[in-house]
């Protein structure tokens, strides 16, 4: 049994690694970390895992976290980078959940998270944590930054296209909604329930952190610099993420593309990824068909067969775009199957 440590396990994302992780023939947790909530029982705080987990909330001291194979920092921005690189000095492996290591450029990161970086040494290292683009460099990697949750649907909607340079790279626009819980479980007014039902919003028009994080991925996979227009909306759900994503078919190749053709090209470029549905032709995917699961599902469409792509991706935010994406990445790592502990249906209804 390999042993895995949770730092940052009262928010939505640690409980959701530890639902996960309970379906796991191949790991045990050690100990699950926060400050505030040390001492108490997770059950106390979280019933649904009652039975399940016999553990305490603690404190994350290194001499703790070095007892674990691995370490998943379920945290705020700002937090791994201070304990990172003592832990893999210790041999401890590290899927980082936020921000810390995204990025390639330090300065990148400063400008968009606001402040100075504890070990910009190891941003070179860090893995990008997209198996669908990065699978055999998790394997050997040690340190594995998570995609953010609209970055994980964006992405995969968008790399096929980009890839092959179907479209114009500087004419890209995703349209995004995510569930409520997309913003964590602390208390905000924006995420009460009398706030946020019935109700769509737009907000980071003029700059969300998680689009220069999109832009340099797309940029690796096309080769050259990227323009996307990203607009996130906050929606009346608790979980999900629906990316409606635009391009333009460059003039060069729009006399010879065909809507049935790029099907088949998706459907190639995904075949040897578990987690990503490419849907038949005309499906529009629903939020509600991954709740749950770690799946992504896309959908194709050419409106009124111009020049324009929309391609529909949805994920379960907490899943898929968090903590089910890092145990794929965790079993990549730790030389588990990837599908191992992955393998739950979305709920319905």
């Amino acid at each position: 049994m390999r042993k895995i440590a949770i730092v940052g396990g009262s928010g939505y994302t640690g409980v959701e690694l530890l639902r996960v992780l309970a379906c796991h023939p191949g790991t045990e947790v050690i100990a699950i970390t926060s400050r505030a909530e040390a001492g108490r029982q997770v059950a106390d705080t979280y019933p649904s895992l009652r039975k399940i987990y016999n553990l305490n909330f603690s404190a994350p001291t290194l001499s703790l976290l070095s007892q674990a194979d691995l370490v998943f920092f379920a945290t705020p921005n700002g937090v791994a980078m201070n304990m990172v690189p003592e832990l893999l000095k210790k041999g401890v492996r590290v899927i980082d959940l936020a921000a810390d290591f995204r990025f390639q450029s330090v300065s990148v990161w400063s400008q968009w998270y606001g402040m100075t970086h504890a070990c910009p040494q190891l941003l070179s290292e860090a893995v990008y944590g997209l198996p669908e683009i990065n699978r055999e460099a998790i394997r050997h990697a040690r340190l594995v930054a998570n995609p953010g949750c609209y970055p994980t649907a964006v992405q995969l909607g968008f790399l096929p296209l980009i890839e092959q340079g179907i479209v114009l790279q500087d004419q890209l626009i995703a349209d995004c909604k995510s569930g409520v819980s997309g913003a964590g479980r602390g208390s905000a007014v924006g995420s009460l329930f009398c706030e946020a039902g019935e109700s769509l919003k737009a907000y980071g028009v003029n700059g969300h952190r998680h689009l220069p994080e999109i832009e340099e991925r797309l940029a690796v996979a096309a080769e050259s610099a990227v323009s996307l227009t990203f607009i996130p909306h906050l929606a009346p759900m608790i979980r999900g993420i629906y990316a409606t994503l635009y391009g333009v078919v460059s003039p060069e190749k729009f006399h010879t593309f065909s809507l049935e053709q790029l099907q088949e090209d998706y459907i190639a470029r995904y075949a040897n990824h578990p987690f990503v549905d490419v849907m038949p032709l005309g499906s529009y995917p629903e939020t509600r068909s991954v709740k749950g699961s770690n799946i992504c599902r896309i959908a194709l469409h050419q409106p009124q067969s111009g020049n324009k792509i929309v391609v529909l991706s949805v994920i379960d935010n907490l899943v898929k775009g968090a903590a089910g994406q890092a145990i794929q990445n965790m079993n990549l790592m730790l030389g588990f199957a990837e599908q191992t502990g992955l393998e739950q249906t979305a709920l319905m209804p």
